[in-house]
């Protein structure tokens, strides 16, 4: 009798207290791939989503599936121009080539993601786009403004004009007015010349300096001829009227991509909707960083160059 009880309890044991001890792994254990599989196995049913919903809530449930939705690829061809587009985390890359040149066009809904980073030697020592896009844990990040090689060293870190972090001037050379690519704290790209106390009256969040404009209220600025810059790798930054932000890349001095005008530059951020856009630092700095490694073919030998800042996407 005491060994029918024994194998009576064993069996309940096996039967209730494991499956709740697999459960409770599941869902609070370390085994995080585990239950991102079962949570959205679960929520591809009409069933069985109860399974995730009795654990988990509907923001958790909902973090996870956005994680580990799969990209949209798409595939095009448009007068000898190929464009590949993927889109994750409300962030489209689309890789496009023509003839001349090769380029990467990144597309942020939200422009509050979009933010100046900086070199943790601002002033004295720069770093590369990737390493100043990993010291904000960001998701992307493209060069951004200009800066002088003080003293012949290359070491990238001395900025030109002003570069404005999180509301604060954190580098300023002495002149009367600066010309600015940045987001103001209404999230709204603000391209153009300004005196410092205008920046101030702006409530500019976030900025560096650079030039020139290329669209302003959605009027060109290049109407004539190839805008005075000739060809080369170029970085640009443009805004739509729905606030989406565009981050554009075309590398410069290869064989397979000698690089562009900025009137070219102008055009592509037209054909995509570009409402304010302006030109940012180009050739060798050239560099467009996404989900943890560098997109693009920067034009320096050595590769990634030391830059002082870069708009990043968090």
């Amino acid at each position: 009798m005491g060994l029918l009880k024994r194998t009576i309890g064993f069996v309940a044991f096996q039967i209730i207290f494991c499956p709740l001890l697999a459960i409770y792994l599941v869902f609070y254990g370390p085994f995080t791939n585990i239950k991102e599989t079962f949570v959205t196995s679960a929520m591809t049913t009409l069933r069985h989503q109860y399974l995730a919903k009795l654990f988990l809530s509907d923001e958790e449930i909902n973090d996870i599936l956005e994680k580990n939705r799969a990209g949209i690829v798409t595939e095009e061809q448009n007068e000898g121009e190929v464009i590949i587009s993927r889109k994750d985390n409300n962030i489209e890359l689309i890789s496009f080539e023509t003839s001349k040149f090769r380029g990467n066009l990144l597309i942020v809904d939200n422009p509050n993601r979009v933010s100046v980073g900086t070199t943790d030697g601002l002033g004295d020592k720069g770093m590369t786009l990737s390493q100043i896009t990993k010291k904000y844990n960001a998701i992307a990040g493209i060069n951004a403004g200009g800066f002088a090689d003080k003293n012949f060293t290359g070491t990238g870190g001395h900025p030109t004009g002003i570069v404005i972090e999180n509301g604060k001037i954190v580098y300023k050379d002495d002149v009367d007015k600066f010309s600015i690519v940045g987001f103001d704290e209404n999230d709204v790209l603000i391209v153009g010349s300004y005196t410092l106390k205008q920046i101030k009256n702006k409530k500019i969040r976030d900025a560096v300096s650079f030039g020139p404009p290329l669209i302003v209220n959605g009027k060109p600025m290049i109407k004539k001829g190839d805008g005075g810059w000739g060809i080369a790798p170029r970085t640009a930054i443009g805004q739509r009227q729905d606030g989406a932000v565009l981050l554009l890349t075309i590398d410069g001095r290869q064989k397979d991509s000698i690089g562009a005008t900025l009137k070219e530059v102008q055009d592509i951020l037209l054909k995509y909707g570009a409402y304010n856009a302006s030109n940012l630092d180009g050739g060798s700095s050239t560099t467009m960083y996404y989900q943890g490694k560098v997109v693009n073919k920067p034009s320096d030998i050595l590769g990634e160059r030391s830059i002082p800042t870069a708009f990043i996407v968090k």
